[in-house]
């Protein structure tokens, strides 16, 4: 049983599993949130789901409710806030629009792998199917993009199908639930509630751990390598797996590397650790990886920003794929040694069989690979490049903080620039690419945190699409840090129109349509007069705010960020000619990457 199970058992066994008084369905649905350890949830109200905020109003005391702005900023907020703890996050909407803003974020929280309990109010049932106002199936616009999904027709399943929901979200390959309730089964009356009901789950089972007879064959592929690889996913911070896989790295002595969502699982600063590996990462991590005749592939899914052109990708390695989801091992690669388990209890089976190896040979060639290829960028003292402000950020903040993007460059440049020690510090939409998650998924994290340093990387695109989230963070008292590394445009996608495009701007420039820009025939000289001004805008919402353009002040700057009591926007003027590089060409091998 995971940490998360454990807190939850506890959480129901606390309390009576009946109760006798009269209740309507949004109490029990209250009631439910609270027995599963619910502290707070993220929630915007309309006609069809208002006896549950109504039945919220009278448990102020034990959970809280956080306003978004917007839906989409509520289930983003509830997605950073499952990141940065680990357990559920909970965001509620009313039927028809409402619940369609949730839809990204449902999908984000699928690919990504984020235990999230989404709660939609519906018409009610009588109506459902006569395209009822604010009528949606949210069933079957989800069915795809959710991990499982309910529609209640029953008031007492209410009870036993968060228990089931809370169960599905956080055991096995987290994920988003959808439970879809309609206004008469909020008001349905009830005179006594099961909530520790048994499930009804059948087909849903989690696998036990590895065979010994494959751990051995393990070992023994580890002693007849020459090259080993340790490929580290997002599966080990999903299952708590970190202090294993260090374990691991330190018993064995293999070289790691990290996808982007597998960041903070090994120090940075770990000798043996390659950093971000893929489209844009290290140099040395991929060609490690494609050099490597022994690969531990450990909750990962061989995406193809890492892998590239999947037919030569690690032509040369073994593959050991550890994974708590079947339908992930030998979906895109062949898995020469499947172990279908969770990280964690797979690594604790292992570690007490393996060796360290004597890899020196192996070292010098990664080595040799660091010097001669090591992550850099131009120095100039005319612009502040975002490359440098991160890197001065980082080494300020000296890894105590948590860190969530935005989706575009500035979101790779912090994947390569910011030191990262520990898990559950990085927040960022990996397999989706939500823009606009950066802000909510924050806010989110300093629910959950409200002392820690909680700081939002983004970009003058992706922060405008939930701008209105700093009217959230004002007034829920969140003081979350906004670094927006402004460069007036659209930037990854104008990186691409420089290296395949011939520069040819196709509505790229967030300026004014008039101004040179808008047609690629700038200097790409700093704008005077920046747009939108960020600054007024912060200010507007309550939110303290500065912009600076000189590479002197960036110091300065996080200082007065960071001790800043409330949020704070800082408006950096990047350049837009910088480029995320090292960079793989999609659909390209470590080849073709792009260094310069």
């Amino acid at each position: 049983m995971s940490a998360t199970d454990q807190a939850n058992a506890r959480a129901i066994s606390s309390s009576p599993s009946q109760t006798s008084a009269p209740l309507t369905g949004a109490d029990v649905v209250v009631e439910s949130l609270i027995r599963h350890g619910v502290k707070l949830l993220f929630a915007y109200p309309g006609g069809a789901s208002m006896p549950m905020h109504q039945a919220l109003t009278r448990r102020r005391s034990e959970i809280r409710t956080i306003l978004p702005r917007h839906e989409q900023g509520g289930i983003f907020a509830a997605e950073g806030y499952a990141r940065a703890t680990g357990r559920p996050g909970v965001v509620m909407a009313t039927s028809g629009p409402g619940a369609l803003n949730l839809v990204t974020g449902l999908a984000d929280a699928k690919m990504d792998s984020l235990p999230v309990i989404a709660i939609t109010g519906q018409v009610p049932t009588g109506v459902i199917g006569t395209d009822a106002f604010q009528e949606t199936p949210m069933v079957e616009v989800c069915r795809s993009i959710t991990k499982h999904h309910y529609l209640v027709q029953n008031a007492r399943d209410l009870a036993r199908i968060f228990k089931e929901a809370f169960h599905i979200a956080t055991t096995g390959r987290p994920g988003p639930v959808l439970i879809d309730i309609p206004k008469d089964i909020q008001n349905t009356r009830l005179d006594a509630v099961d909530y520790d009901v048994p499930m009804n789950l059948p087909g849903y089972h989690l696998p036990g751990p590895p065979r010994l007879e494959r751990l051995t064959e393990v070992v023994e592929a580890i002693k007849a390598s020459k090259r080993p690889f340790i490929y580290c996913g997002g599966g080990v911070i999903a299952g708590e797996a970190t202090e294993e896989v260090r374990a691991f790295v330190q018993k064995t002595g293999i070289p790691v590397a990290m996808t982007v969502h597998g960041l903070g699982a090994v120090p940075n600063d770990h000798y043996l650790c390659l950093g971000m590996l893929g489209m844009h990462g290290t140099v040395y991590a991929n060609y490690a990886i494609n050099e490597a005749d022994l690969i531990f592939a450990l909750g990962v899914r061989f995406d193809d920003r890492v892998t590239g052109k999947l037919s030569e990708f690690a032509k040369k390695a073994r593959i050991v794929h550890i994974d708590i989801d079947a339908s992930e091992i030998n979906k895109n690669k062949l898995a020469h040694l499947p172990i279908h388990s969770d990280v964690k209890t797979a690594l604790a089976h292992l570690l007490p069989l393996v060796e360290r190896g004597d890899w020196s040979e192996w070292y010098q060639q990664i080595d040799e690979w660091r010097s001669n290829d090591p992550m850099r960028y131009d120095e100039r003292e005319d612009a502040i490049l975002p490359q440098y402000f991160l890197d001065r950020f980082s080494e300020i903040a000296q890894g105590e903080f948590i860190m969530s993007t935005g989706v575009g460059q500035h979101q790779m440049w912090a994947a390569q620039w910011t030191k990262f020690t520990k898990p559950r510090t990085w927040i960022t939409s990996g397999g989706l690419g939500s823009m606009g998650f950066g802000l909510p998924a924050a806010m989110g994290a300093a629910a959950a945190f409200p002392d820690a340093l909680v700081v939002d990387i983004d970009g003058d695109g992706s922060f405008l699409m939930n701008v209105q989230e700093l009217a959230t963070c004002y007034c829920e008292n969140l003081p979350v840090k906004v670094v927006i590394l402004n460069n007036q445009h659209l930037g990854m996608v104008v990186q691409w129109e420089d290296r395949f495009h011939a520069g040819n701007r196709a509505h790229t420039y967030l300026g004014p349509i008039d101004h040179p820009e808008a047609l690629g025939q700038g200097d790409g000289g700093l704008p005077e007069s920046p747009y939108p001004d960020f600054v007024k805008m912060a200010e507007s919402f309550g939110v303290a705010a500065r912009r600076i353009v000189r590479k002197s002040d960036v110091d300065q700057a996080i200082r007065e960020m960071i001790a800043h009591r409330g949020p704070y926007v800082l408006d950096v003027m990047v350049p837009y000619q910088e480029h995320v590089l090292p960079m793989i060409p999609a659909g390209q091998s470590v080849k073709e990457i792009i260094k310069s």
